[in-house]
């Protein structure tokens, strides 16, 4: 395999639990998927609509988003919310990559 295309390969699974942190993070204010997915990608969170719709489900399922869908337009849209308790594990979660990027950052400049 190609250099590059293990990189980009390693780099994908880094960047897969961000979205979650990511998505906690972008829904204080309410937002349709469609329109979270441009805002992810915009700001360099690489995410397709198979990963996200899903990952959108999984989230309210657990409680940590809300949903509502608004049909005031042509087209109705399920806008999606953090809930109170995503707001904590939000929390939560910021805590744990702050940690984690500062562990990252010790041991990788000691290699360099």
């Amino acid at each position: 395999m190609p250099l590059e295309e293990l990189i980009r390969a390693q780099a994908q699974e880094l960047r897969r639990g961000t979205v979650v942190l990511a998505c906690l993070a972008l829904l204080e204010e309410p937002q349709y998927g469609y329109a979270l997915l441009e805002t992810l990608n915009d700001a360099g969170v690489a995410v397709d609509g198979n990963t996200l719709y899903p990952l959108l489900r999984r989230l309210e399922k657990q409680g940590l988003l809300t949903s509502e869908w608004n049909t005031d337009e042509s087209r109705p849209r399920k806008f999606y919310r953090v809930s109170p308790e995503g707001s904590r594990v939000r929390a939560g979660l910021v805590d744990e990559w702050h940690d984690l990027v500062a562990s990252i950052s010790r041991l990788t400049e000691e290699k360099a």
